[in-house]
């Protein structure tokens, strides 16, 4: 009689982020880290939301829409080439070049979305010259997060995230500053927004009014 697979484990997103932490471990520095993981977890955020709209189009209009650029601009959704893909990173994620291809879907996402330009890393992963295997292992801890997360910033929860683990005694040497949450939160309640969308450059936060109601 076969056994029952066993269910996938679902982690938190800090314990996700800090078992991706061990994997660079000696490979980069601590205040290096947020860069590295924030662009991977971009890659999958985006692409997590590609194929979500992308089986709303295919059911909605027909496959032969689901290549329509405009289909996905006009919810605010990034469209990601095949190579851009997180399923094809992770189907590589063992391959020697694995750091090139990481790099050449960022730099394909970019180029595709006008929006994006000068947003992204050039050469990044290349550059670092990080362990295959190291990296592979960073790739899988990153496939657990789950972005469907009913933050709107869940990019800048992982920014600060890191900033508050690992940049902080290097980030004050160079002006750069963790600030808790509930500080964050307070200062947009002083202002006082009463539509649209708050925007901290510092961490690229998206904050909007009716989170800040429900926090």
């Amino acid at each position: 009689m076969a056994k029952a697979a066993k269910p996938k484990k679902v982690v938190s997103m800090e314990e996700a982020l800090w078992k991706s932490a061990d994997k660079l471990r000696g490979s980069v520095e601590p205040a290096e880290y947020k860069h590295v993981v924030l662009s991977l977890f971009f890659l999958k955020f985006a692409s997590d939301k590609f194929e979500a709209q992308r089986n709303m189009i295919a059911e909605k209009y027909g496959d032969k829409f689901i290549d329509n650029i405009a289909f996905y601009t006009k919810d605010n959704v990034f469209y990601l080439p095949a190579e851009s893909r997180w399923s094809f990173i992770m189907e590589n994620a063992k391959q020697d070049d694995i750091a090139l291809k990481i790099d050449t879907a960022l730099f394909t996402i970019e180029k595709t979305n006008p929006a994006l330009k000068g947003a992204l890393p050039d050469n990044y992963y290349s550059r670092l010259h990080i362990d295959t295997s190291k990296l592979a292992s960073l790739l899988d801890e990153i496939d657990k997060i789950n972005t469907d997360d009913s933050e709107n910033d869940i990019i800048g929860r992982i920014y600060e995230y890191f900033l508050g683990k690992f940049a902080l005694a290097e980030g004050k040497g160079k002006g750069e500053f963790y600030t808790p949450k509930c500080i964050v939160n307070l200062i947009a309640e002083l202002i006082e927004p009463y539509d649209g969308i708050l925007y901290d450059k510092t961490v690229a936060g998206l904050i909007q009014k009716k989170d800040l109601k429900s926090a």
